[in-house]
């Protein structure tokens, strides 16, 4: 099979982008197939062997098979990317347009799940123009989630412009940083409990991993799962299998299922919860995980059976079945 694995990107993500595009690369190579790269540098430009590259609606990319995109944030995990693969006519590796789009959003997705039932981490919306317009009106809806909270920008992802705010007069500060990165803002309660978190890879009948515990390697006071816990070699532990209970356990992977199928998600995803004894809290779900050495993604199922290059086959594979699915019908 001959796959288009493309990396970097426009957002913030860019070089965590990168480590998980030559992380794939190698993992599809060791598994016998034809690897060609596609860089999308800092301005949007898409490079393939150092030359610019030309795309053209229904001409495919680069002559693959299909496309396994290693974007994270927004212009590559926000439905944007995959639009311009639906018009290329190219099958790729997870979620299509809506379903990108929702999950990248941390607000919209709350909403629906919310809708749903769902049980998640209280929050609250903050939008750039009201918080111009009324900052105290928000501080005062801010009150009822109650301290700590995390202040985080709605659209991105790998902790970037996360802060944990312990006092109120820290919170113009935190809000202010996340609007450097987006105009809509998230603030969640602090949860109690373990951090854990359970992959989900197949389509109609998706298939889950068992989930994993994250333990930060320094746990001092104020301490929490950041961008250097994440990305620095020996910066978290992975603890597997997760230290919870059976109960626990069944209903992670059970609502990580019905998150993924409720959300519209096909190829594959990671679940975030916050589990304390047996209560168990949606937190989030990412539809393109990162692959570098260091990312959970891969290793829950590689604890779980499934060899981190059939994984990445399974994936082409899930694209393949649903380009064709969705193409057999008229529009």
């Amino acid at each position: 099979m001959r796959v288009a694995v493309i990396s970097g990107g426009r957002s913030s993500e860019h070089d965590v982008s990168l480590a998980s595009g030559v992380a794939v690369c190698e993992g599809l190579r060791r598994a016998g197939h034809t690897v060609v790269g596609v860089e999308i540098e800092r301005d949007g430009l898409w490079r393939h062997d150092g030359e610019t590259l030309s795309l053209t609606p229904a001409r495919g990319l680069l002559g693959a098979d299909v496309a396994f995109p290693v974007l994270h944030g927004p212009f590559g995990e926000d439905g944007t990317i995959q639009g311009l693969l639906e018009h290329l006519g190219v099958p790729y590796v997870g979620a299509g347009v809506l379903a990108s789009a929702l999950c990248l959003d941390k607000v919209v997705f709350k909403d629906l799940m919310g809708a749903a039932g769902i049980p998640q981490v209280a929050y609250a919306a903050i939008r750039e123009t009201r918080f111009r317009r009324d900052p105290e009106a928000v501080f005062a809806e801010l009150e009822r989630l109650r301290l700590p909270l995390f202040i985080k920008p709605a659209r991105l992802g790998s902790s970037v412009g996360i802060a944990k705010v312990a006092e109120v007069a820290g919170l113009e500060r935190a809000i202010e940083a996340a609007l450097d990165h987006d105009p809509l803002v998230i603030a969640e309660a602090a949860a109690p409990g373990l951090e854990i978190e359970c992959s989900v890879i197949g389509n109609d009948e998706p298939l889950a991993s068992q989930p994993g515990e994250i333990v930060l390697a320094r746990a001092e006071a104020g301490r929490f799962y950041d961008y250097e816990a994440k990305y620095t070699p020996g910066g978290m532990e992975l603890v597997l299998p997760a230290r919870i209970s059976s109960t626990a356990r069944d209903r992670v992977r059970r609502l990580a299922l019905q998150t993924f199928l409720r959300a519209g998600v096909t190829g594959l995803a990671r679940v975030d919860f916050f589990v304390d004894g047996d209560a168990v809290l949606v937190n989030e779900l990412n539809t393109i995980p990162g692959f570098t050495a260091t990312s959970v993604f891969a290793r829950l199922f590689e604890a779980s059976g499934l060899p981190y290059e059939e994984l990445l086959e399974r994936l082409c594979r899930y694209a393949l079945e649903r380009h064709a699915s969705e193409r057999a019908h008229s529009f």
